[in-house]
């Protein structure tokens, strides 16, 4: 996995934590749904990504 995809994928795992918190602070249920989401969403590109990398070794 290229370095700037593991940074993108993190800061994207980082901001989803963010929407999720302040959603649940503001009881905005739709961007703490979407901050869920932006998480899952960069576990799973990290998951792709690592899969890749065992293949290249």
């Amino acid at each position: 996995m290229a370095f700037d995809d593991k940074v993108d994928n993190k800061a994207e795992e980082v901001g989803g934590k963010v929407k999720e918190g302040v959603g649940r602070a503001t009881d905005d249920e739709q961007l703490e749904a979407e901050g869920k989401a932006d998480q899952s969403s960069s576990k799973v590109k990290q998951a792709v990504e690592n899969v890749k990398d065992a293949f290249k070794s």
